[in-house]
């Protein structure tokens, strides 16, 4: 115990003068009780230099660190412990002091400090190689949806130019005579990064471990890993059939929310029960379109053929908006599978669209005259999967596709006022796009601009382009000077989702996120869905004739319902036999219903209303009779008026030339 209470005393370090002579009875700080005493006790006279570390003005701290491992030796790092167990021990100050090992073989013989200033250049580089992996990292989530395999028929790029694509690393755009379009071809990050040089590291940094910054969810539940494992996660994550456009939105809260959607490791995960929906519903998608077309071959019907996945991803987010207590939901959309909508979205009677077909049939009600592909639909159900009722309508619009945005907003707004729904929770609107009308239309712009805004906001809308990567017969390149169709969204920071049609299960995680979005948020996000346009503008068109060489590769495309069955064939989810019974149980459900339709004689235009209007039919569908209470104005005024105005003036202004 003797030696214990004299540690400290032979640690302190002497003065000029007391080296100069013995000092006797000082006082020693030592701990009995928890308590800390003065106690006398015998200094030793040795010099200073014994003890490199202490000088006058870390005597203080060598005492704090002194009591803490009297405590507990665990309190203080193990060299600290090693030497006051030497001073215990009665080693002499000079001995009781061990240096650490060198960090490196240029420092040996070299005293501690010496050997930590020979080190310095070490640590630099740790910290630059940890700031080049934090830009690293950045560099994916900024620029990494430029690689992603977004593109079906892999012939396009989203930089339409000759130049070289910079995505955190040099990646070369090559033009490829033989499709006549900008590819890009995807080669392994990490090897670019180390090639170009653009953060310093090298190819042996590939098994050093680096920790992770709090802006990135790649991780899971690990703080560091290795170079190799991180750019992998990276890859996984914003470099495959989902690009993610984020970063340029100014709140963290919404960046952080996103990145732990894409980045955090096994996230996208399905059950079987779900893989089951998800086919089952591919196959609706596909075979309604198939059957249209051996029934009417030379009809126009403006088929979804080459984005079959609309179907379930218009499907999952009304089911996860019911999920979260959404009971209206309205849409807007153009042309291209807008029967396919109708009969698989909406669950319009297959009879009703199918005797639309029929070249002699009537029209019983005024202004029933409209195209098939124009007209909209009001229809209340239960939601299978959230085992609510909800109520779904699809709008009317005209041939200038976008008309429709500004009149969805305006319906959605009405109910969300009628119904005391002022945060949007109870009704939201659904907006889908043609790629080149959402890029070359004003009043898309227009209607995005209203979102915020507090006398017009709806809360929310989800907007889904279907990206054919063509308008009308017009090359991207020569449409837009954007490279995606949706970066007019950007302006009111609204997520984008780009997603590769061909992929089902992508597309359903991604339309899960943008639900999830608009319901936590309560702001616009955009699925985009790059996919391609397998029969031209409509069946009538021949597209070969403006695109050959992009609908050569396109009459090689495998349907994405034939690749998906295979897929989950493959995985054990539903046997061949099980997938030939679904296919064929729809397809006796269209044939039942074209059977009946050749019933239908007259055609009723309360089938195709996009509200209920109930006062307005009897129970048979006939309009009700229409009683005009009187006016103030006698009918002599109404004719007079109406005779002034529909006649000619008795005299004309005459000009004078100047």
């Amino acid at each position: 115990m003797h030696r214990l209470r004299t540690t400290m005393a032979r640690l302190r370090p002497l003065t000029a003068a007391q080296s100069a002579q013995s000092i006797s009875q000082p006082r020693l700080l030592a701990i009995e009780g928890g308590l800390r005493t003065f106690k006398p006790a015998r200094r030793l006279n040795t010099s200073v230099a014994a003890e490199p570390f202490l000088n006058g003005t870390s005597s203080n701290y060598v005492e704090e660190m002194y009591y803490a491992w009297l405590e507990n030796p665990r309190n203080v790092h193990k060299s600290w412990d090693i030497f006051f167990r030497n001073a215990n021990a009665g080693a002499p100050p000079g001995a009781a002091y061990q240096s650490p090992p060198p960090l490196s073989g240029s420092s040996q013989g070299l005293t501690g400090v010496q050997a930590l200033m020979g080190a310095q250049p070490n640590l630099e580089k740790l910290v630059q190689d940890h700031q080049a992996v934090h830009s690293l990292i950045r560099a994916y989530q900024v620029r990494g949806h430029h690689i992603a395999k977004l593109d079906p028929l892999e012939i396009s790029c989203v930089d339409f130019d000759d130049t070289p694509c910079t995505v955190g690393f040099q990646n070369v755009a090559v033009f490829n005579p033989d499709l006549d379009l900008i590819c890009m071809p995807t080669l392994s990050a990490h090897v670019n990064v180390f090639e170009t040089g653009v953060y310093g590291l090298a190819e042996s940094d590939l098994d050093k471990v680096f920790r992770l910054p709090t802006t990135t969810f790649i991780g899971g539940s690990e703080s560091s890993l290795p170079l190799r494992e991180i750019i992998r996660r990276l890859e996984m994550a914003y470099c495959q059939h989902i690009g993610v456009e984020f970063m340029f939105i100014n709140d963290l809260e919404q960046c952080q929310w996103i990145r732990e959607k894409f980045e955090t490791p096994g996230i996208m995960q399905f059950s079987l029960e779900e893989k089951k929906t998800l086919l089952a519903r591919m196959i609706r998608s596909t075979r309604f379109e198939e059957f249209l077309q051996r029934k009417w071959s030379s009809e126009k019907r403006f088929g979804l053929e080459g984005c079959e996945s609309l179907i379930p991803a218009l499907k999952t987010i009304i089911d996860m908006s019911s999920l979260s207590g959404v009971e209206s939901v309205i849409m807007g959309m153009p042309h291209r599978g807008r029967l396919n909508v109708l009969a698989n979205v909406i669950r319009k009677e297959l009879d009703q669209i199918f005797c639309q077909f029929d070249s002699k049939l009537e029209a019983a009600d005024e202004g029933s005259g409209d195209v098939k592909y124009h007209l909209g639909m009001y229809h209340k159900r239960m939601n299978r999967v959230s085992d609510r009722e909800i109520s779904m309508s699809l709008m009317a619009n005209p041939s200038h596709l976008e008309a429709v945005d500004p009149v969805v907003q305006g319906k959605t707004k009405a109910e969300q006022f009628y119904s005391g729904d002022t945060e949007g929770k109870r009704v939201m609107s659904i907006l889908l796009h043609g790629d080149a009308a959402f890029a070359g239309q004003g009043i898309v712009y227009e209607t995005f601009h209203l979102s915020d805004l507090p006398s017009y906001t709806t809360h929310g809308t989800i907007h889904v382009v279907v990206n054919n990567q063509i308008g009308f017969t017009t090359d991207p390149r020569m449409a837009r000077s954007s490279p995606y169709p949706t970066d007019v969204a950007r302006v009111v920071n609204a997520p984008i989702f780009h997603v590769n049609a061909d992929d089902p299960e992508a597309v359903i995680y991604v339309c899960k996120v943008a639900s999830e979005w608009r319901n936590t948020f309560h702001k616009d996000v955009v699925v985009d869905l790059v996919c391609y346009r397998r029969n031209g503008h409509n069946e009538m068109d021949e597209p070969m004739f403006t695109q050959p060489l992009m609908y050569k590769q396109i009459k090689k495309q495998k349907g994405v319902l034939q690749k998906f069955a295979e897929k989950v064939i493959a995985e054990g989810v539903v046997t061949t036999q099980a997938y030939e019974e679904e296919v064929a149980r729809y397809d006796k459900i269209c044939e039942d219903a074209y059977n009946r339709s050749k019933d239908e004689k007259i055609l009723h235009i309360k089938h195709w209303l996009d509200s209920p209007w109930p006062d307005f039919f009897n129970l048979d569908g006939q309009p009700k009779t229409m009683h005009s209470p009187p006016t103030g104005i006698s009918e002599e005024e109404l004719k007079h008026i109406g005779n002034i105005a529909s006649s000619v003036p008795v005299e004309t202004s005459r000009y004078t030339e100047v």
